[in-house]
């Protein structure tokens, strides 16, 4: 007897980097939340909440920040802070370096 193809095989996950809009895996991105005004980085991929994902580099923090899609992504009015997501994907980059 021969195994029957699964009808639905199993779907790719993707998400879209906010900055320069291109998709990969979840693993290639960081996910981010929201919390009180504050994009907060969520490495574990754990904390409640509507989340947006971003490739942690400087280039694209700075493509998000410009095409101002924090707000959106976040679905939310106004400016979000987003200097310590700065400062944590800074400080990754600068150890994505050492360890290069």
């Amino acid at each position: 007897m021969t195994e029957t193809a699964d009808a639905r095989p199993e779907k790719l996950r993707e998400r879209t980097c906010i900055g320069c809009r291109k998709r990969s895996s979840p693993t290639d991105l960081l996910r981010m939340t929201v919390s009180g005004g504050l994009v907060l980085p969520d490495p574990a991929r754990r904390a409640p909440g509507r989340g947006a994902h971003l490739h942690p580099t400087i280039e694209c923090f700075e493509l998000a920040v410009r095409r101002k899609a924090f707000p959106r992504a976040f679905k939310v009015q106004g400016a979000l802070e987003v200097t310590g997501l700065r400062e944590h994907i800074a400080q990754r980059d600068n150890q994505d370096v050492h360890t290069a």
